[in-house]
């Protein structure tokens, strides 16, 4: 009897395939993530990870920020396998940089979560030696700053500010919810009392001091005002990732999980004991939906008016 040699990752890729051509799964179906291919069959993260490589670049799935990893559409026929050649069109690790470390690091952390970066994941999305990235970066410490960084500088600002502390201001602080929006995996990598010092962050605080300075204010309150508007921000775009990973730890949607909390939510509109609770929320004849891009633009007017009552010396608009 044969014996099967096809490597561990070879042998998922192909029963995924087959989930995909015998209909199990529809183009934009998730399919198993890292995790759960790990799982699943008993693998490392790492063989996991390649597994989804593999199929990425075969065109059979593809990656959605925040989505995850989904069956490509149209769905490819399933390519033959390679013969001798190992290598095919991978990566070499001659032709390894740091700048494409750090981006398959950032795609993978953009579609599976921090949680699920790994220097041997990287190692396996960019197909080298597992310890091919050390060569580049110290560790996964050194990796997530870098990341930061790179993702950082993706937030732009004209050479020509707009007219106005309150322009500028705004500008920013939309830049920024971009930024976080983009990968929310940012807004969780330290908290406000420790501050990460990178250079392309720093290009953001940079652009909201120098809206507030000139205005005759002390040093201490421009860069609590900065500091204030920048946790504003922060703030909201914490609950991204949590959002993303409440999900992968429960299955369910934010919707699903609402709905098994309405016995719950009943029992306390009907028990009197929160009367304004109660009014509030049944004025919603619909239900409330909770949109964070909506409760930003909401919560920066106000948050403004309040800045304006500093710099300008006056009471905030109503």
């Amino acid at each position: 009897m044969a014996v099967e040699t096809h490597p561990p990752y070879l042998r998922i890729a192909a029963e995924i395939r087959r989930r995909i051509a015998d209909g199990e799964l529809a183009p934009g179906d998730r399919v198993p993530s890292a995790r759960q291919i790990s799982r699943e069959w008993g693998v490392a993260l790492a063989t996991a990870a390649k597994v989804l490589t593999t199929l990425g670049r075969e065109g059979v799935v593809e990656a959605r920020p925040r989505v995850g990893t989904v069956v490509a559409a149209p769905a490819p026929v399933p390519p033959k396998r390679r013969g001798s050649s190992a290598r095919g069109d991978t990566l070499s690790d001659h032709e390894l940089t740091r700048e494409r470390i750090v981006r398959a690091a950032i795609e993978i952390a953009d579609a599976e979560g921090l949680a699920a970066l790994t220097m041997r994941g990287v190692a396996a999305r960019l197909d080298v030696a597992a310890m091919s990235p050390y060569r580049y970066v110290t560790g996964k410490d050194d990796l997530v700053l870098l990341m930061a960084d790179a993702a950082f500088s993706e937030g732009a600002y004209p050479a020509t500010p707009p007219d106005g502390w309150r322009a500028r201001l705004e500008l920013g602080a939309h830049t920024l919810w971009t930024v976080f929006r983009k990968h929310p995996w940012l807004a969780q990598l330290s908290p406000l009392t420790r501050p990460l010092m990178l250079p392309n962050l720093m290009v953001h605080a940079e652009w909201a001091l120098g809206a507030l300075d000139g205005h005759g204010l002390a040093p201490k309150t421009v860069l609590d005002l900065h500091i204030l508007l920048y946790s504003y921000i922060q703030g909201l775009a914490v609950n991204l990732e949590q959002e993303a990973q409440a999900e992968a730890a429960t299955g369910l949607t934010e919707d699903q999980w609402m709905d098994r909390q309405a016995p719950a939510m009943d029992a306390i509109v009907t028990s009197a004991r929160y009367p304004v609770f109660s009014k509030v929320v049944g004025a919603f004849k619909d239900g409330y939906d909770l949109r964070l891009d909506e409760l930003f633009e909401f919560g920066l007017g106000p948050l403004l008016d309040g800045i304006a009552a500093i710099v300008e010396g006056r009471p905030p608009r109503r």
